[in-house]
């Protein structure tokens, strides 16, 4: 055999021993079959949904309810709009969602919406829908003087007027008759936004408190209404209107 067909043939061996080593390990067919593949390894008892499958989607959606619950009782409440005494804010069939830790004397300020116990049979004779709760907005915290001389002149909050175009009823009057009231301690004043439809702390002033709201009966400030999706809207309290009043910035 002729030198340069014995180097073609020691080139060919070495060729096709490279192409083995590089092709070492593939299959051409499909891919790796796992350990369960092989009938001798399989377990033919092995349950397609484990205790331990169960228990890890049954604790996590636990959880989540327990946690729904827990900000359900102690961080939102949750209400339907029977009335219209806050049109046009809120109009009748709302649904509205409240912040319960918002409800303590330190954090509840004059412009809130606040939804409250009610505090001496207000509903009583009316047609409360099987509930005991009420929505008015805060006008007057402790101390404060809240008067109006009716016939269309302004609320005043320690001798200073307020200008409540920007939540009250259009067309509707501060309110039509004259009151005068002394918010006393661990009390609030309130007012519907509709005042022509609004039997708020006006008109119970001979129920034993003043017709005042005690702070211990709120049960949160209104964030926001979440139904239905076409009147969803956040709630920001006009704090301003009480800029001027002495003691404003008191809480």
């Amino acid at each position: 055999m002729a030198l340069d067909d014995r180097l073609s043939e020691e080139q060919r061996k070495a060729d096709s021993h490279i192409i083995e080593v590089a092709n070492y390990g593939v299959d051409p067919g499909p891919g790796p079959r796992s350990l369960h593949d092989n009938p001798e390894h399989a377990d033919p008892q092995s349950p397609g949904f484990s205790f331990h499958d169960l228990l890890s989607f049954v604790v996590p959606f636990a959880v989540f309810i327990l946690i729904l619950a827990l900000l359900r009782v102690f961080v939102v409440g949750v209400y339907a709009i029977p009335s219209g005494s806050m049109e046009d804010t809120i109009q009748i069939g709302d649904r509205l969602v409240t912040n319960r830790l918002s409800k303590s004397a330190s954090k509840l300020k004059r412009g809130d919406i606040i939804v409250f116990k009610d505090p001496a049979h207000w509903l009583a004779g009316t047609d409360s829908h099987g509930s005991d709760d009420l929505i008015k907005r805060l006008i007057g915290m402790p101390g404060d003087v809240v008067e109006c001389k009716g016939g269309g002149s302004p609320v005043t909050i320690n001798g200073v007027a307020i200008d409540e175009t920007s939540y009250i009823k259009s067309g509707v009057e501060p309110s039509n008759f004259a009151f005068k009231t002394k918010v006393t301690p661990g009390n609030v004043f309130v007012l519907g936004d509709n005042r022509s439809n609004s039997e708020d702390s006006r008109y119970h002033g001979d129920d034993g408190n003043g017709g005042l709201v005690p702070i211990s009966d709120v049960r949160g400030v209104a964030m926001l209404t979440f139904w239905p999706f076409s009147r969803l809207k956040v709630f920001k309290s006009p704090h301003e209107v009480f800029a001027n009043v002495p003691g404003a910035s008191q809480s």
